[in-house]
């Protein structure tokens, strides 16, 4: 919503990563953050935490395969990037569902949460939206599957309620409406918001300060000032005097 009401960047809606190990790394840190995430949730070292961790890894890694596998059929290129995205579309999708799905639920949960997410994103670059980190893509479609997932797969000897798989359609159809109406009322209330912060104190900055860049205008400082002699293709310390 706030991609859409603010609109595009003066540069355009293309960005690359920064720093590759850098978003490794983050994704990495998430993933092992999530097993107190949703194992935490259990409240207790005991049989649901474990099952609660174990489905979570098993969805995020079966993100990584189809996101990864998508990729590589639509354009031939395996990215590390996009694997890293693919875990967080799998943690995402298995969320809501940690506590009530066994392992075969999570690993469709997660196959289906990376390709799913990663189609969305190809038609974001086609409508030009400006969310470079595709929050929409990743963390709003996969957490929509993720809760009609759990309509789906929730298994009653697992969390005590029963999902469609085992015929409960009444669950399905709960997990549906209630879907619907976050998507409605985030999606309002979102709106709503950012249109008071627009009418106070504004949501963009100036052509100028756009350009010249945050770090800059506001900050008064930049975060990456590259080495001087990258211009001449030395390096730090190879000049006169420098040790050998």
């Amino acid at each position: 919503m706030v991609a859409l009401v603010m609109g595009r960047r003066l540069r355009g809606h293309h960005v690359e990563p920064h720093d590759v190990p850098m978003t490794v790394l983050g994704a990495g840190l998430l993933w092992f953050g999530w097993f107190g995430f949703n194992a935490g949730s259990a409240l207790g070292a005991n049989g649901q935490a474990a099952q609660a961790l174990m489905v979570t890894t098993v969805s995020a890694a079966a993100g990584v395969i189809s996101w990864v596998g998508a990729s590589y059929l639509g354009n031939r290129k395996v990215s590390v990037v996009g694997a890293a995205a693919g875990a967080v579309a799998g943690l995402v999708a298995i969320t809501p569902a940690a506590g009530f799905v066994e392992v075969g639920g999570a690993l469709v949960l997660g196959l289906v949460a990376g390709a799913a997410c990663f189609g969305v994103t190809l038609l974001r670059e086609r409508l030009a939206i400006d969310d470079s980190l595709d929050v929409f893509s990743v963390h709003g479609v996969g957490g929509i599957w993720g809760a009609i997932g759990t309509g789906i797969f929730a298994v009653a000897a697992v969390g005590g309620t029963s999902g469609l798989i085992e015929g409960n359609v009444d669950q399905f159809l709960i997990q549906i409406v209630a879907t619907v109406f976050t998507v409605v009322f985030a999606g309002i209330g979102t709106f709503v918001i950012i249109k008071v912060i627009d009418a106070a104190i504004g949501l963009r900055v100036t052509s100028a300060d756009e350009e010249a860049g945050l770090d800059v205008t506001v900050h008064g400082e930049t975060a990456y000032v590259p080495w001087a002699g990258i211009v001449d293709g030395s390096m730090p310390g190879s000049g006169a005097g420098s040790a050998s």
